[in-house]
């Protein structure tokens, strides 16, 4: 059994550490060159990717346009769901075998959608996104 602080245990958290807050890589992000996107309706994932001397480690950002949501409390509700999708599957991104390699990815999920989706499907189409990024590192 593996206690919580073993290298064995999985933390599904979310901390501060995990999250894009500098305005600089958010305009490196979404300006430079470098970044590349895909997408899995209503989901659309921008990234980029830095070498590093430490292994992998991911930050991400959440954006939900208030032309498809003109009230804050539906933007709020589905940047919580795509936050827990993230939050459930991202060792899809940690534990593939490419994984070891020493990058610092920065992913911006996007929301491309007018309506709210129920969160099973969200979690399947961040799944399915997680899955192709990890194939493509």
């Amino acid at each position: 059994m593996a206690t919580p602080h073993s290298p064995h245990a999985t933390h599904h958290t979310l901390g501060r550490q995990e999250r894009i807050k500098s305005s600089k890589l958010i305009d490196e992000l979404f300006s430079g060159g470098k970044s590349q996107s895909m997408a899995a309706f209503p989901l659309r994932v921008v990234w980029s990717i830095k070498e590093q001397d430490s292994p992998l480690t991911t930050q991400i950002l959440v954006s939900v346009s208030k032309r498809h949501f003109k009230r804050a409390v539906k933007r709020n509700r589905v940047k919580r769901q795509i936050r827990e999708a993230y939050r459930l599957n991202k060792e899809i991104l940690h534990h593939s075998p490419r994984s070891t390699r020493h990058l610092q990815l920065f992913l911006a999920f996007i929301w491309q959608s007018d309506e709210i989706l129920p969160t099973a499907v969200v979690e399947e189409r961040m799944k399915n996104l997680l899955t192709r990024l990890s194939e493509k590192l």
